[in-house]
Order: structure tokens, then C-alpha cells, then sequence
């Protein structure tokens, strides 16, 4: 690691590793800050921005089939940071096709983002917060694809490194703590998740998020539970009904600036203009969190006007809802999700393609594939 971009006060932070590289050991949290009035404002606004978010959750009939929306389209874009290219209709048609096993790709690592970040906020989970149940979202993340050779759900035992392709451990643009430093910053990281914040929760949660980073305890994986630890904390400290926010959607266009900040932190000790970026990414996405929930409720209710007569029944109904959930339907679907009879789950599904609901797809294979084109509109467009 090159030493010389350190200012000297965050160069007393680095240790030599045992082949004698550098490497860098983040301070424990929380760091000293001074709320000047630009970091003041920003709080203010990501606050309100937030709170109007969390408000427009607690009155929606069912939040929970919007943030299962919003959870695919952040699955989507948080693994696109780290280089797939999956499409949310990817993701969704994968998930009604039902694989009987893990396929090697990056569709089916979306897809464990999905099931990771409802695995860490289910309520019936077996685990408090904690870092047990990190390494639990970590395993699921990369069990059966290409990270599977990182150890998942297991932290480090070596050294890793973040640079250009190609780089070596004294080219890396960072090296973390080194194995056996690491669960002395595990340790204080945990700690501090626990311990009574004297920041306020936007702030401290981003400072977790850097110092998460900073330790990068995995060998691989470590951006997406980074941003999954995030969500999680919104929800888990009650400053969102439910995971309504996608974080990757502001930062995956973003992301040089996003890695220069963390890295500004790391060399310059440059708080303020990390946390001052991210104030701005949760007040951005609040309101386009905040639009898109209301033109998905608004969709919902024009859906069952549409399949709602006098003589429907509610079955339709439960399957336009199942649409907010994931915007694809089969007839086996429709059948599990009703409890009815294969024909009887063919007749509700057509009603739905002839209300313009749904629209069947081509597939060479057997199984008949459809989409709700309008939920993936909403989800994957401009607001």
C-alpha cells in the first residue's frame, strides 16, 4: 500500500504485516466531528426526508409488499456494483422459474442478495444483530457462486487488498487490518453497534458502514453486506417500517465517488466529506424511495380496479398483490399462491393478462412465463 497518500496523524494507524506489507487498522468508533452549519443542514434534511418516508410506510395497507419490491431493485443494483448485469426482469422471472439448484451466475447472485437481506430481517430469526448474523447474510450470499471460494460466512484467515487488477499488496490502493489484527476491530466494531450512540442514528449508521468497509472482514462480499448492514440498521433502530430504501440505486452511478470518500476517511480522516455524502445518499433516496411507493400503491389499486367486479372473486386479487412481491407470475405459482386446481389458477392468471395486468411472455421452454411490465416500469425507471 502506498504509505504517502496518509496524512501523518492516520499514518500512526498503520501496522507492517508479517511479509512486511503495510496495512491499515481503523481507529474505533466514534470518530470526532464538528457539526458545522453544512453538516447541520444535511442532517436536518436526511432526517426529514427519512421521517416523510417512514410516514408514508406506517399508513400503506401492506408496506411489506412494497419493500419487497424495493429489496429486488437494491439486490439489482448493489450487485451491480460489484460487476454483474443482471436485470431486475432477470431477477424476477429466476425467481418464478424456481431452480431446483444454485446456478452459477450473476442472476443467481442477485438472487442471494434477495434472500439474504430477508434471512437478517426476518422477525423469527434465530440471531440478534450482532456479527454472527453477518457472517449468516455473507454465507448466503456467495454460497453457489463465484465468491463460493471466499469461505462464505466464515471471516478471514488472510489477507486481502482492493487496487486495480493486477495490483500486489505494496501497489493496493488499501490493505485492511491484517488476520491478526482483525477481531480486535471486529471486536470494537460489535461494540460499538451495541453501545448507547452519542451521534445521531444517520450519522452513526454511517460511520458503521465505514468502518465495516475499512475492516473488510471477508475475503469477498464485504460492499453488499456493507449496504445490506445499512438497511438492516434503518429497520432494526425503527427508522423505517420496512426496507423501503435501495441505497445502490444513488450509488451505482456514483460509485468512484463513493469509494473515494470511504477512501478520504482511511488516508485523510476526511469525516465530514463521508458523511456528508452519505446524508445525501439517504436524503435522495428517501424521496425517490418515497415516489416510487406511491406510484406502486396508486398501480395496486388500479390493478384491482381493474380485475374487481361484481361477480370476481378475491382471488384475483391475492395475485395482484403477489405482482408487488415479485412482478412475475406461472400458472404453478398462481396455484401455490391461491390453493386452488391447475385450471382454476390458469383462469385467474388469464384474467389478469386480459385486464392488461400481466403479459405473457415467449419461452422455449414449457412452462408458461408471465410479466406485470408495469411494476418493473415503476421500479426500474426515472420518478
Amino acid at each position: 500500500m502506498r504509505t504517502a497518500q496518509f496524512s501523518p496523524d492516520r499514518r500512526g494507524h498503520l501496522v507492517r504485516g508479517e511479509r512486511g506489507y503495510q496495512a491499515f487498522v481503523p481507529p474505533p468508533l466514534p470518530p470526532e466531528l464538528v457539526f458545522d452549519t453544512n453538516l447541520v443542514g444535511r442532517l436536518s434534511t436526511a432526517d426529514r426526508a427519512l421521517g416523510q418516508l417512514a410516514g408514508v410506510g406506517h399508513t400503506l395497507p401492506n408496506p411489506h409488499l412494497l419493500a419487497n419490491a424495493m429489496i429486488r431493485r437494491e439486490a439489482v443494483l448493489s450487485s451491480r456494483i460489484e460487476g454483474t448485469q443482471a436485470t431486475l426482469s432477470d431477477l424476477v422471472l429466476f425467481e418464478v422459474e424456481r431452480p431446483v439448484r444454485p446456478s452459477p451466475g450473476d442472476v443467481q447472485e442477485v438472487f442471494n442478495y434477495v434472500a439474504a437481506v430477508e434471512h437478517v430481517l426476518d422477525p423469527g430469526r434465530r440471531l440478534p444483530l450482532s456479527l454472527p448474523l453477518l457472517r449468516e447474510a455473507h454465507e448466503i450470499l456467495l454460497t453457489g457462486v463465484r465468491g463460493g471460494y471466499a469461505t462464505p460466512g466464515e471471516f478471514r484467515r488472510s489477507q486481502n487488498w482492493i487496487g486495480e487488477p493486477g495490483c500486489v499488496l505494496d501497489t493496493a490502493t488499501y490493505v485492511p487490518p491484517p488476520p491478526d489484527r482483525l477481531w480486535e476491530c471486529l471486536d470494537a466494531f460489535e461494540k460499538h453497534l451495541h453501545a448507547e450512540h452519542v451521534l445521531p442514528p444517520l450519522v452513526t449508521i454511517s460511520c458503521l458502514h465505514y468502518q465495516f468497509e475499512a475492516i473488510h472482514p471477508f475475503i469477498d462480499g464485504n460492499g453488499r453486506v456493507g449496504r445490506l448492514l445499512v438497511v438492516l440498521l434503518l429497520v432494526e433502530w425503527g427508522l423505517l417500517p420496512a426496507p423501503l430504501l435501495d441505497l445502490s440505486a444513488y450509488l451505482e452511478p456514483r460509485r468512484e465517488e463513493y469509494y473515494a470518500r470511504l477512501l478520504a476517511v482511511t488516508t485523510q480522516g476526511d469525516w465530514a466529506g463521508w458523511i456528508s455524502f452519505f446524508l445525501d445518499v439517504f436524503t435522495h433516496q428517501a424521496g425517490d424511495a418515497l415516489r416510487r411507493a406511491q406510484l406502486l400503491q396508486a398501480l395496486r389499486e388500479d390493478f384491482r380496479a381493474r380485475v374487481t367486479t361484481a361477480r370476481s372473486s378475491s382471488l384475483v386479487s391475492l395475485l395482484v398483490d403477489a405482482l408487488f412481491e415479485t412482478p412475475a407470475m406461472t400458472i404453478n405459482r398462481a396455484k401455490e399462491i391461491l390453493g386452488v386446481t391447475h385450471r382454476a389458477a390458469t383462469v385467474n392468471v388469464e384474467k389478469l393478462v386480459a385486464a392488461g395486468v400481466l403479459t405473457e411472455i415467449e419461452t422455449s421452454r414449457r412452462t408458461r412465463l408471465f410479466l406485470c411490465t408495469e411494476v418493473l416500469r415503476v421500479l426500474d425507471g426515472n420518478t
